[in-house]
């Protein structure tokens, strides 16, 4: 732990669906003086997201799907399209990949490659994501995909070219920070074999 950190309270202001707490602590600074600062952090969970890829098509499967935040914030429809994705809950990050993989594309991945894990939005966010590459083929297709009921997803699963997805992402139709960061992960993989 940070020895210049000192939590003075910590309050739950929202414990809905994710958790946000007011944390107040004093900051020590490097010169010696202390400063109490009060800031807001969105507590989540740790996440996982996975980009499946197809190296024979060079196709990648992506999900479409309604983010209430992205529409409030400007995006005129609130549609955005990610890359399978969810909360470890209990499971571990590889665990959890595969699990939003079938749930929200079908498809059951044999292999999974660990390429980073990275703070989304480390100013206000707790939420570490662990990020995966997975091959595809058809014959992983074990279900519909689209989300479950239970948890009110209504997800489209898409399979598009990765060259049309890097252009989607120029063209601002993908938004989504993990997404772009997988597809530029792939694209480099492909440029260094």
């Amino acid at each position: 732990m940070n020895h210049r950190i000192k939590i003075l309270k910590d309050e739950i202001l929202s414990n809905h669906f994710y958790t946000l707490k007011k944390i107040t602590f004093e900051y020590h600074l490097p010169n010696g003086e202390r400063q109490v600062q009060t800031r807001e952090a969105f507590d989540r969970g740790n996440g996982a997201a996975v980009l499946l890829y197809h190296p024979g098509r060079k196709t990648v499967i992506l999900t479409r799907q309604f983010r209430m935040p992205t529409f409030i914030n400007g995006n005129a429809d609130g549609m955005m399209i990610e890359v399978c994705a969810g909360m470890l809950d209990e499971d571990n990050p590889e665990e959890c990949a595969r699990r939003e993989s079938v749930e929200e594309t079908g498809y059951r991945v044999d292999k999974l490659e660990k390429v980073f894990e990275a703070y989304m939005s480390p100013g206000a966010v707790t939420e570490i994501l662990h990020f995966y590459i997975g091959t595809y083929s058809d014959q992983q297709k074990v279900e519909d995909g689209g989300g479950l009921d239970e948890e009110q997803e209504n997800i489209e699963v898409m399979e598009i070219p990765l060259d049309r997805a890097m252009q989607m992402v120029k063209s601002g139709e993908i938004k989504d920070a993990k997404t772009i960061m997988l597809l530029q992960q792939i694209q480099l993989k492909l440029i260094s074999t």
